[in-house]
């Protein structure tokens, strides 16, 4: 059952409480560059991200947001660090959301500062903290950036806001940890009912960082804990994306675009299946509807595999049979290439058909 919590609004995104789990990313590109930066949104929009952040190291890249912000597809998050003004700037030029530390950006003033503008505008703070981030004198009192010192550090934040009777935050507590990763959210869950942001922090290259997030996100999302998440990877953003998608999908909480289906491959396989499955997923990287596809490479578990998806290939040496609904649409001869063309035009048939005979 998903964790009860407060509901913030973040551009007309809900967050929190019942609602689905957002899917989140970061550009990486200069956000000084409103061209680029805007490009790059749209292509995470495309993949189906639902909220981005942005970095906002300098005045400059404040004020690009003047440009980037009416000019999204997407609700932006300004990501600023000990600079107060910049989150006001940030403000002003239209932001949904900010992500700072108010314990961080200096005096009393600026915190009143930043919370009044935010409050006035009516959107939201993250509060976040890393395992790198905890202050001097947490480690000093937990003997390091343990689970219980992030979440100390977490709340101390937070009550700076409380304290000026702001309470439209959300929180992230992360560790490139994944046991610690689960402790701490654990334990901010018992502290508090203000929405949680979810990731693993600096979790690798494209394959290990994947497989971090996996793990840690699976877990936490199947205890309840998350409303909105972030797969974080050495990698193009759009693939935090892609792969923020599957980890909902593998546990059932949400779905987007075809899920396919494919055997690991073994001595059986006939066909460069390999190669096949990957021009597949390709070719359907664009699509949104909802379906499974089996990509299947031997005579084994091939046919029934094939029969149990939307649609299905079962391809063996020189030939395959295209499954539709558990039905055999009809067989095929030819290489891989020709295989993958024969299937291909059956999905389009097929989305055609559920389009309401739209075009693809």
């Amino acid at each position: 059952m998903k964790r009860e919590s407060r509901v913030i609004n973040l551009g007309g995104l809900k967050i929190g409480g019942g609602n689905p789990v957002v899917v989140q990313s970061m550009t990486n590109t200069d956000t000084r560059d409103a061209a680029a930066t805007l490009d790059q949104i749209a292509r995470l929009k495309a993949a189906g991200c639902e909220l981005a952040r942005l970095a906002v190291p300098d005045l400059a890249a404040a004020r690009a947001l003047y440009s980037i912000c009416p000019a999204s597809p997407l609700p932006l998050v300004a990501d600023i660090h000990f600079e107060h003004k910049l989150a006001l700037e940030a403000v002003k030029a239209g932001i949904h959301g900010l992500r700072i530390n108010p314990g961080n950006i200096g005096s009393e003033a600026a915190v009143d500062a930043v919370a009044r503008a935010a409050a006035g505008a009516g959107i939201p703070i993250r509060v976040g903290v890393n395992s790198g981030s905890v202050e001097k004198d947490l480690l000093r009192r937990f003997g390091g950036p343990t689970p219980a010192a992030m979440v100390e550090s977490a709340l101390g934040h937070v009550r700076l806001l409380e304290e000026r009777n702001f309470f439209n935050i959300k929180i992230s507590i992360k560790s490139s940890s994944v046991p610690d990763t689960l402790a701490a959210y654990r334990l901010l869950a018992q502290r508090c009912d203000y929405p949680l942001h979810i990731g693993i922090t600096e979790a690798g290259t494209l394959l290990r960082g994947a497989v971090k997030s996996a793990v840690g996100l699976g877990i936490l999302l199947s205890e309840g804990l998350g409303d909105t998440l972030r797969v974080s990877l050495t990698h193009d953003p759009v693939r935090e994306v892609e792969a923020a998608w599957e980890i909902l999908r593998a546990l059932g909480l949400r779905a987007r675009g075809p899920e396919i289906i494919s055997c690991p491959t073994c001595g059986r396989t006939e066909i460069d299946l390999i190669r096949l499955a990957e021009q597949v997923e390709e070719k359907l990287r664009g699509v949104d509807e909802v379906f499974s596809l089996a990509v299947m490479g031997c005579v084994v578990n091939g046919p029934g595999e094939a029969r149990e998806a939307d649609l299905g290939l079962a391809g063996g040496k020189g030939r395959g049979v295209i499954f539709r609904k558990g039905e055999m649409v009809r067989g095929v001869s030819g290489d891989t290439q020709t295989l993958l063309a024969a299937l291909m035009a059956e999905v389009e048939v097929f989305l055609d058909e559920r389009r309401g005979g739209r075009s693809c």
